[in-house]
């Protein structure tokens, strides 16, 4: 910048500063100039000198008022366009105090706001010292605002929680503080911001008062701890007084098992039974508990592993048929063909949901019957498992409430048919923790149909089950009550292609015969009466194939002898495989009765060896405290055939299989109890395991215990037990675990 524009810049701030003294010299000016140029004029005109010419004054004068009232007309439009401007200066400077008083205004609320915040604020530049603090933050450090500002002041922090950031990069984190009130937790958000485009970002703090949270998030972990801790004291109690109730039921269900073996009364027999009914349903009370604390306790685990679907099905429908027989109602299954043999589940799981199912479909079925119907489900991947009934249906009203916890369609059927009222509920869950769902269809008087739809994938071991017999346009005749099982068993002929022509009565079935020639004749023992020889006479000419349905309660009565007129026989609730096998168009002709597969039917009584091929006796050695448990088990396996050492504890067992191998004649098998004084069933068992590395062999150790726990579980096999047996014992599986053993390819593999 040059000086004359210095000059000037400076002349205009002292005549805006001052604008008195610049009028003044302003007008001292005009008029020192106007009065000379007058003054000189005049004195010019008139000196004798001058030429004084009178016109050419005039002209001169003229001339001069022209150019000056031309110098005035341009001075007054150079004002007007000055004072055009200032106008629109003045509009303009308006408008400029108008936008910065309401600037003004927001800063000051802004600053208002940011001072009567209750939360703390804290401005920090990079290097951690306060640029600016609220009146918040000061009251609670107890300084001025001038005190702290230029300062790294930090509250004192008692404790502090894990910093965690945001995605948007702001830190959050809880901090204790020591104050004058005494301590107080703050929330604390940390950010970087800039005051405009081109400062210095500096760290904003905000921190809240959250003390109260925090101390209500003390009382709730501390009462999700007491939670918890009463979850798991209830979770051992239950498992405790499990164990202890099992015990002595192990030996109430296995003796009365073994008194009905025994030659009883009829009214000893009615008697022994009743006892072993209460035993069961006692063992039913006790499971459906465990299994609600389980549930209850989020301990729902899964065993996921490939599993024949088929079998599952009929060996369940099996278990129930004496329940359903003795109430007079039928029970039956039916699996698609369409679906994959082997799929990836928990067979066990899904065996206890549809036990509940068709378990309580039984006890609410007073006439007709149940079936249970498997089936592709509504999308790809998913089988629907159908419980279907003909009972006593559940009222609309109801139909939601029975999944609750210990609920009962209404107290009527609750005192009526008993119960707690928890197979429904762990049944959902179970179903739900398995990805599936589970509806219910039903009306008063109409019967049930529950549905659970689960997604079982098929299994890379898939393989048919059994073959199908090829019966197309073979004609079949089906005599049998219109009842669940015939219509499943009608149904599943069809679908291999059969002819299948279904009576109930046996004239009409008498007065078919001669009409065509019959694969196969299948006639009920149901329909009751000698008349079924006959007509099993009458077929003679008219069909190879002539074959009586029995249930398991008739069958040592009812099964056809040397001079029947049947061929072979069937055991209700029939098996795809046995149907297909006596249906099968390869089978012998005219196959007499007495020599009829024994696979086909049910299996023989467990303690009836086969005298050629029947079990090898075993040398068993029994790890049992309890006297009643000992006696049932040394009854069973000595009904069995077998050889039995009893211990009554672990140090015990040990010895006595230590001397077993010292003297050359080992144990097959060890029963080890668990909890056992002295030394307990893994301790044990772990014991035996470290003696069994200086030999070859291998001892198979079965745990005999009332604690079902899956910890327990993983205990006994991280132990070194080859499997798990829960008391009370089941006796068959008591004796497929001595199959295993005592079969001639078992001890030919041993």
């Amino acid at each position: 910048m040059t000086l004359t524009p210095r000059w000037r810049v400076r002349a205009r701030r002292f005549a805006r500063r001052y604008p008195l003294i610049n009028f003044t010299l302003r007008a001292s000016v005009i008029f020192s100039a106007a009065f000379g140029g007058a003054y000189g004029f005049m004195s010019g005109s008139r000196s004798p000198n001058s030429g004084y010419d009178p016109h050419a004054f005039a002209i001169g004068a003229s001339l001069l008022f022209a150019l000056a009232c031309a110098a005035l007309a341009a001075l007054s439009m150079r004002l007007r366009v000055i004072n055009r401007r200032l106008r629109v200066m003045a509009v303009h400077n308006e408008a400029l105090v108008d936008r910065n008083w309401e600037l003004k205004e927001a800063e000051d609320r802004a600053r208002s706001l940011f001072e009567s915040q209750g939360d703390l604020i804290v401005l920090r530049a990079a290097d951690g010292t306060i640029s600016h603090v609220n009146d918040a933050f000061c009251a609670l450090a107890l300084r001025g605002r001038m005190e702290l500002i230029g300062t790294d002041f930090q509250l004192p922090v008692l404790d502090q929680t894990p910093v965690t950031t945001e995605p948007s990069g702001t830190r959050c984190f809880d901090q204790k503080i020591a104050t004058a009130d005494g301590p107080r937790w703050i929330g604390w958000r940390e950010a970087m911001v800039r005051s405009d485009a081109h400062s210095i970002a500096e760290m904003q703090c905000v921190g809240r008062d959250v003390t109260a949270r925090a101390q209500t998030e003390h009382v709730l972990a501390e009462s999700r701890d007491q939670a918890d801790a009463a979850s798991a004291a209830k979770s051992r109690f239950l498992a405790m007084a499990s164990h202890e109730i099992r015990t002595p039921l192990n030996g109430i269900i296995g003796m009365s098992g073994l008194l009905l073996d025994t030659a009883l009364s009829p009214e000893q027999t009615t008697y022994a039974k009743a006892i072993k009914t209460s035993g069961d349903a006692l063992l039913t009370l006790i499971e459906e508990l465990l299994d609600h604390s389980r549930i209850e306790a989020g301990k729902i685990d899964l065993d996921v592993k490939p599993f024949a679907l088929a079998p599952l099905i009929e060996d369940l429908v099996e278990l129930l048929a004496p329940r359903a027989q003795q109430r007079g109602i039928e029970i039956a299954a039916s699996v698609d063909e369409r679906l994959p043999s082997h799929v990836i589940g928990d067979a066990a799981r899904l065996r206890q949901v549809l036990l509940n199912l068709a378990g309580n479909a039984i006890k609410f079925t007073p006439r007709g019957g149940v079936a249970v119907i498997v089936g592709p489900g509504d999308t790809a991947g998913e089988i629907s498992f159908q419980v279907r009934d003909t009972g006593i249906g559940i009222a609309p009203d109801a139909q939601t409430r029975i999944f609750r916890d210990f609920e009962q369609a209404d107290d009527q059927i609750a005192r009526n048919y008993g119960g707690t009222g928890l197979g429904l509920s762990i049944s959902e869950r179970i179903v739900r923790r398995m990805g599936g769902r589970i509806t219910l269809h039903s009306a008063p008087g109409e019967g049930a149909t529950f549905t659970a739809t689960l997604p079982l994938a098929g299994s890379d071991a898939d393989r048919a089950a059994f073959v199908a017999p090829d019966l197309a346009g073979r004609a079949v005749l089906l005599v049998m009550p219109q009842s669940v099982e015939a219509g499943l068993i009608a149904d599943r002929l069809r679908g291999w292609g059969a002819q299948v022509c279904s009576v109930s009565d046996l004239s009409v079935a008498r007065a078919l015969l001669p009409e065509r020639p019959w694969h196969a004749v299948l006639i009920d023992r149901g329909c009751d009466g000698e008349d079924i020889e006959s007509v099993a006479q009458a077929a003679r000419p008219h069909s190879e194939r002539r074959i009586v349905l029995l249930t398991p309660a008739t069958r040592q009565d009812a099964l056809p002898g040397d001079r029947s007129a049947f061929t072979g026989y069937l055991v209700k609730p029939l098996r795809a495989a046995s149907l297909a096998a006596r249906l099968a168009t390869h089978e012998p002709h005219e196959q007499p009765a007495s020599v009829a597969s024994p696979s086909i039917a049910a299996d023989p009584p467990a303690d009836i060896a086969d005298p050629v091929n029947g079990p090898r006796r075993l040398s068993v050695l029994v790890a049992e405290d309890n006297e009643i448990n000992a006696l049932l088990m040394r009854a069973v396996l000595t009904r069995l055939g077998h050889d039995t050492v009893m211990t009554g504890n672990g140090e015990a067992a040990v010895r006595a299989w230590s001397d077993a191998e010292a003297a050359g004649r080992p144990f097959d098998l060890v029963l080890m109890d668990i909890q056992m004084p002295v030394l307990d069933g893994i301790a044990a068992t772990k014991m035996i395991r470290a003696r069994e590395t200086f030999s070859a062999r291998h001892t198979r150790i079965l745990a005999l215990t009332a604690n079902t726990l899956n910890e327990d579980r993983l205990a006994c096999f991280e132990a070194g037990l080859d499997a798990f047996l829960v008391k009370p014992l089941d006796r068959d599986k008591l004796v497929a675990a001595l199959g295993a053993l005592g079969s001639p390819a078992g001890s030919a593999a041993a």
